[in-house]
């Protein structure tokens, strides 16, 4: 067991906490989102308040599904758990079908364009790291 711990890298717990950091500022955005009256709707650029308006509830409930998952295997992983792995392949897969989801189903493409594209793919490739690192971390015994 003594041997697991000190071959855990240094990097693992500050992977973890970048991960935790990222996943709140995540479940930060869906509460704002959520939330949002039809007020704040109204105020917004004619294209934001297109896609809001455009977009499915099923859509929410997704990305709500991505960042309470991600958040919590984050803190999993910053608690070196076992359940973190599965946990972050969950928000994995809830964020490649809400990106997938938001295209199909809301203007998206046609009022942002390519440039729409970039924040969902650093979203989807965090999310890939943070679930290939803690499978790594979970092979490797450094997970309890």
């Amino acid at each position: 067991m003594n041997a697991v711990v000190e071959s855990r890298p240094k990097s693992l717990r500050v992977i973890a906490a970048l991960g935790l950091l990222w996943n709140l500022i995540g479940v930060l955005m869906f509460l704002l989102t959520v939330m949002m009256t039809p007020e704040q709707v109204a105020a917004m650029p004619a294209e934001q308040r297109q896609l809001i308006e455009a977009t499915p509830s099923w859509l929410n409930v997704l990305f709500g599904v991505a960042v309470a998952a991600g958040t919590l295997g984050a803190l999993g992983l910053l608690l070196l758990k076992r359940w973190s792995v599965p946990l972050l392949l969950l928000s994995l897969v809830a964020a490649v079908l809400q990106v997938v989801g938001s295209f199909a189903a809301t203007p998206a493409w046609s009022l942002l364009g390519p440039a729409g594209l970039v924040m969902p793919a650093l979203v989807l490739l965090i999310a890939t790291g943070l679930w290939l690192y803690a499978r790594k971390a979970a092979t490797r015994g450094w997970l309890r």
